[in-house]
């Protein structure tokens, strides 16, 4: 996990884990989310890795969030560490 929040990774460390909550939230699964986008299951999956910084488009979040049903700032959200 990257919790240093002045390394530049931090953000794919934030969008990853509100994009696994999110996809959750909306009953999806990588599998379902990655085919549904039609991105590759390990892009899915290293985009929700806490091990990896993948990174990633606007124009893909944009596309993802749509596919979610969600607004696109709900994936910048701060993440709250105490949970």
């Amino acid at each position: 996990m990257n919790d240093d929040k002045n390394d530049e990774n931090y953000i794919y460390y934030v969008i990853g884990q509100n994009l696994k909550k999110l996809r959750k939230d909306k009953g999806f699964t990588q599998e379902r989310l990655a085919e549904a986008s039609n991105y590759a299951l390990s892009f899915i999956g290293n985009l929700e890795s806490n091990k990896v910084f993948q990174t990633i488009s606007v124009g893909s979040l944009y596309h993802l969030a749509k596919i979610l049903g969600i607004d696109i700032r709900e994936l910048f959200a701060p993440i709250d560490e105490n949970k």
